[in-house]
């Protein structure tokens, strides 16, 4: 076997490259219409080669006129023709053409290291042929060209957008994924409104995968939203035109408008808390007098000494009936002393969610959010409002 083998890998291994064993074609993916201006050309580079390759390096020409993007990493795989062995060699690119009329894409250059039949190695180059794309100019009247091969739009909320807790906001993310665009091809992040609503954009976060049918960019809008009268706001819909590539048509996504209210009261709070537990008892006659008052404000002057700067788990039963010792309240006067006027709001979040007086706390929390929010500045002396 091996004498029959000799001829076989001597003719392999020479320093003259027969015709056929090496070869390197660049094809474009079969389209049914003529590719607009920015739209995805999927390219397919193919080397077989039938010699023994020690080292290989593609060189692609410059694409002038084309924006480019390579589909993931070089694949070697091997194949049999005509009863023989070959090593292939493929590499997946997308082009996306930046002006119309007739382009050309130069030779794709593979360099090649071989060898010969004294195992020394030797530098070999096989170039493909160049070839032409004919791109149409885009259509007229579109605001944003927008090309895509598939689209999909997801619209979440963070909760339910029609039950919020009172003083509470919800995130809103429209994802936007396109496959056969680049992240500079997705259209800018619209501007959501609401006549009464209060809007927060986030900044757009965009990603890209390779995929083999090309790029696939994922795009995030990102909004806060909450009411701006206590009540409930409607965001506006939004719109925006792409051009579907398949099917050579354009078309509108739409997302309708959405209500954003506070839902039902918080059970345990406010009115709710009264007529789930009954009516208030009626207030104990405690005997003693003088004696019982002295006790009482000695009990209540060690007790604050002693909870300064903590918490206790059973201090919200005690603190709905002794304000003072309400640690959210404590917190609402220290935030308003030191001028910090997040700690504020923070601690009238807290309070108008449950306890006695949580309807009081939700009025002074709007009056907050409107001086911050709204640009009139802060609610005035800071240590009036907290008293």
């Amino acid at each position: 076997m091996l004498v029959l083998l000799m001829p076989a890998m001597a003719f392999g291994q020479t320093r003259e490259v027969h015709p056929g064993e090496l070869a390197l074609e660049v094809s474009v993916e079969e389209r049914q219409a003529t590719p607009f201006t920015r739209e995805m050309v999927l390219l397919t580079i193919r080397g077989t080669y039938r010699r023994y390759i020690t080292r290989e390096m593609l060189v692609q020409p410059e694409l002038e006129g084309f924006n480019w993007s390579q589909l993931g990493p070089d694949t070697w795989r091997e194949e049999r023709m005509d009863g023989r062995k070959v090593k292939v060699f493929i590499r997946r690119m997308a082009v996306y053409p930046e002006r119309p009329g007739t382009l050309t894409i130069g030779a794709f250059r593979h360099r090649l290291t071989l060898t010969d039949e004294g195992d020394d190695w030797f530098e070999h180059e096989v170039a493909s042929e160049p070839l032409t794309i004919e791109v149409a100019a885009a259509p007229e009247g579109s605001g944003w060209w927008f090309p895509v091969r598939r689209l999909e739009v997801s619209d979440t909320w963070s909760n339910a957008p029609d039950q919020l807790v009172p003083g509470e906001g919800v995130l809103r993310v429209i994802r936007v994924e396109a496959l056969g665009a680049t992240p500079e091809m997705i259209p800018p992040m619209p501007e959501l409104n609401s006549p009464s609503g209060m809007i927060f954009a986030h900044p757009e976060k965009r990603l890209i995968q390779l995929t083999p049918e090309g790029p696939k960019t994922i795009a995030f809008w990102r909004w806060t939203v909450r009411p701006g009268n206590d009540v409930s706001a409607v965001v506006e819909p939004l719109s925006f035109d792409y051009f579907d590539t398949t099917t050579r048509e354009t078309r509108t996504v739409e997302i309708d408008a959405q209500r954003v209210a506070y839902g039902a009261r918080l059970p345990g709070s406010g009115a709710d808390a009264q007529a789930a537990t009954g009516p208030e008892p009626a207030e104990a006659a405690l005997p003693g007098g003088p004696a019982l008052g002295a006790a009482l404000a000695v009990f209540v002057a060690a007790l604050m000494l002693g909870l300064r700067g903590r918490s206790w788990s059973g201090l919200p039963r005690v603190s709905d009936w002794v304000p003072a010792l309400h640690p959210k309240r404590r917190a609402l006067r220290r935030a308003a002393r030191a001028g910090r006027v997040g700690e504020m709001r923070q601690a009238l979040v807290a309070l108008s969610q449950a306890g006695r007086g949580a309807e009081t706390y939700r009025a002074r929390l709007a009056e907050l959010d409107r001086a911050i929010f709204a640009g009139t500045g802060e609610p005035g002396d800071l240590t009036r409002f907290a008293r």
